[in-house]
């Protein structure tokens, strides 16, 4: 019971109440066009694309593995992996460029538009090669690691900031010795290499550390990240290859928490 649109002497215009159908209609048509594609794929074997974001710390854990179950359910199924920043990859979930991320929300994100499902915690620690010499001292202090040479993400980088404030709240100065990088291959090498240390998610730590990579020294730092979980679009309907892939992510995120709790 009110004008949809407005006559003029040419043609008419949608009025306030017009656009606020047509934006309804045009949401709609595209969740058919994308039930038609999702009944394609099915009937194709689920063939098709999924494009997924995640953190390090899910890309070395709960990530493989999901993707591992899926391929034995949907073979044919093609997945591409963006591994990255929270930030980085939320930038691309608004651009409609990934189905889902497993990640977590920046602190300055608008989260109305957004779904979460928490999967798990994440706790840094000090990792150096192995044999570096702090691991053999006993009582390791913030005061003993300030001074040493350090590898870092950048300066505004989440991880940074707590890094030189658990430092600042001690009283100490925050690294100067240090190489900025988030290149995952280039820090390796270098941690494997020299003496420098690095702040990493346990579960990084400890899944290098049982490869012989590197070791974790034997301090516990006050500096924690938020939780990390499954993030998607709410206006999302996800393909059924999607839908897989996400039931997966689900089980290996139980499973995991499963086998540390144990």
């Amino acid at each position: 019971e009110v004008p949809l649109f407005e006559r003029l002497s040419r043609g008419v215009k949608p009025t306030v109440y017009g656009e606020t159908l047509i934006n309804h209609v045009r949401m709609a048509l595209a969740n058919l066009t994308q039930g038609q594609k999702s009944i394609e794929a099915l009937k194709a074997g689920l063939a098709g694309q999924v494009n997924i974001g995640t953190i390090i710390t899910s890309s070395l854990t709960i990530v493989p593995n999901a993707i591992i179950q899926t391929k034995k359910e949907a073979p044919r199924l093609s997945i591409g992996v963006e591994v990255g920043t929270s930030k980085d990859l939320m930038e691309r979930l608004k651009r409609d460029e990934m189905d889902f991320l497993v990640a977590r929300i920046p602190d300055e994100e608008d989260a109305s538009g957004l779904l979460y499902e928490d999967l798990s915690a994440e706790i840094e620690c000090v990792v150096a090669r192995r044999n570096h010499p702090l691991l053999s001292r006993e009582n390791l202090t913030l005061q003993d690691i300030s001074t040493e040479s350090w590898i870092l993400s950048s300066r505004g980088s989440i991880l940074r900031n707590r890094i030189d404030m658990m430092f600042r709240q001690a009283g100490l100065e925050a690294p100067t010795n240090v190489i900025e990088t988030t290149a995952m291959s280039l820090v390796l090498n270098l941690l494997q290499n020299t003496d420098f240390l690095h702040v990493v998610p346990q579960d990084f730590a400890r899944y290098f550390e049982h490869k012989g990579d590197l070791s974790i020294l034997p301090i516990t730092i006050p500096c924690q990240m938020e939780n990390f979980g499954i993030i998607m679009r709410r206006d999302t309907v996800l393909s059924p290859g999607a839908t897989i892939l996400l039931r997966h992510v689900r089980s290996a995120a139980a499973e995991y928490r499963k086998q540390w709790l144990d």
